[in-house]
């Protein structure tokens, strides 16, 4: 173990929310003293990240003393024992503002919270503040800075939450992806970044954008993080008979042998050399391993509609939403909002109907072709992250939040910029325990490692 690593471990932000819980079990440290850490920590790096929206460390410190009086008096504390998470400024927070990336919502407070909030809290989360988001969760660039290197974008929609996980201002943090926005950013950012099956976490009392698409996720800096969040922010019980039945079946998600699709499709073409030498040796290095069976499988002709149809089914429903609602503050929007709102209007209501008829028949058939196969590994983003200012690359993120399916971006790469970008697993839909254990594999096998991508100096 080098000295550098020991001295990472010796300080608590850069430890995994699991790490800590057992420290706080085992009565090591106070909640109080974490969050006291992450706030300094937050205070000393805000500057050159950017990735809050709002923070409060008075509501954070408060939450961690009252979670350190039950563990004093032997009071059963929830599963996420005062652990601090960074929340996407789209969900409802009781006592705090969200104003969804735009100045027509500034100072706004809900006065309750979304149900993920409500069930995290339910847990002893503690959550010291709102992270970043684009303008209503869509595409126009916020003021987060990568950090890895501000001359470069740390994605758009979720970049607050994962450039704070990324800079070990919180180990965990909230998102949402209706396109690409938790596995773009985790690439970007260089972390772990799931988005997981469509339905699976509650969405009451966050902005809506589109309702056969917006998914709650989340970015972590480990595997074991990862399936912590899924544990205590998912749906359970038999009121989600899917979810019941399919979650908790042992046989469907657990395996000892992994038929992995390397997989291509209409996008590929768009990876840079470097992705694609990277993804393609990644696929070769796993290939040799006894209980794996990969097969390279071309998707193209399936899945060449998927964008097209995405984005009628994306532009159609902002302008439903946005139209009506901000007619009066129209002017108040960003330039590329307005272009989709515009877009939108020209959809008729028998475009969309036929487009989300195309988007059930293509999740169908990418359900029956997990019947052959375990996982689909392919690239998580065309590039590094794009310069600020510049568009991103089109990439197959949004074909699996098109078809409903759950996706762990894998920080495993660097560009020749020395910038992170990673490695795509998706698995069928409701199989998500499947996708976290096959990342689970690959991490105790060596082929990934925990942790923020090795080279990030804060």
């Amino acid at each position: 173990m080098s000295i550098i690593y020991k001295m990472m471990k010796n300080n608590l932000v850069y430890l995994s929310a699991t790490e800590l819980i057992e420290k706080i079990k085992n009565r090591e440290i106070s909640v109080t003293e974490l969050i006291k850490e992450h706030i300094n920590h937050i205070n000393e790096n805000e500057g050159k990240i950017q990735a809050w929206a709002y923070f409060d460390e008075d509501i954070a410190i408060k939450q961690a003393q009252e979670i350190d009086y039950k563990l004093s008096n032997n009071i059963k504390v929830g599963n996420l024992y005062g652990i601090p998470i960074g929340v996407k400024d789209i969900f409802n927070t009781l006592e705090m503002p969200n104003e969804m990336g735009s100045e027509i919502w500034k100072g706004y407070t809900p006065g309750n919270d979304a149900r993920v909030i409500f069930n995290i809290r339910q847990e002893d989360a503690i959550i010291p503040g709102k992270t970043v988001t684009a303008e209503f969760a869509v595409h126009a660039e916020n003021k987060t800075l990568n950090p890895h290197n501000p001359k470069y974008s740390p994605g758009t929609s979720s970049s607050g939450s994962a450039a704070a996980v990324a800079s070990y201002m919180v180990p965990l943090a909230l998102g949402t992806q209706t396109g690409g926005s938790v596995i773009r950013p985790s690439s970007y950012n260089g972390i772990y970044g799931m988005k997981p099956s469509f339905g699976l976490i509650p969405r009451t009392g966050m902005l809506k954008t589109t309702d056969t698409l917006d998914t709650v996720g989340f970015f972590a800096r480990t595997v074991k993080d990862l399936r912590l969040m899924l544990d205590n922010t998912r749906v359970k019980g038999w009121d989600y008979p899917f979810v019941n039945e399919y979650l908790e079946d042992n046989s469907r998600q657990n395996k000892n042998s992994w038929k992995v699709a390397f997989v291509k499709t209409h996008v590929w073409s768009n990876a840079k050399d470097y992705v694609k030498n990277a993804i393609s040796e990644f696929a070769k290095t796993i290939s040799k391993d006894k209980n794996i069976e990969l097969k390279e499988v071309d998707l193209t002709n399936e899945l060449k509609e998927v964008h097209d149809v995405h984005t009628l089914i994306y532009d159609k429903t902002l302008s439903y939403y946005f139209n009506k609602e901000y007619s009066e503050h129209i002017n108040n929007l960003s330039h590329i909002l307005r272009e989709i709102i515009s877009r939108g209007n020209k959809i008729t209501l028998e475009q969309y109907k036929e487009a989300l008829e195309k988007q059930k028949i293509v999740s169908l058939k990418m359900d029956e072709f997990f019947k052959d196969y375990d996982i689909i590994l392919v690239n998580s983003t065309s590039a590094e992250a794009p310069l600020k200012g510049l568009l991103e690359d089109k990439d197959t993120c949004l074909i699996w939040t098109f078809c409903g399916l759950p996706a762990i971006n894998l920080p495993v790469f660097k560009s020749p910029n020395n910038m992170p970008f990673g490695a795509q697993i998706v698995a069928r839909r409701y199989n998500d325990y499947l996708l976290l254990n096959f990342a689970e594999y690959l991490r105790k096998n060596n082929y990934i490692k925990d942790g923020t991508y090795p080279g990030l100096d804060l």
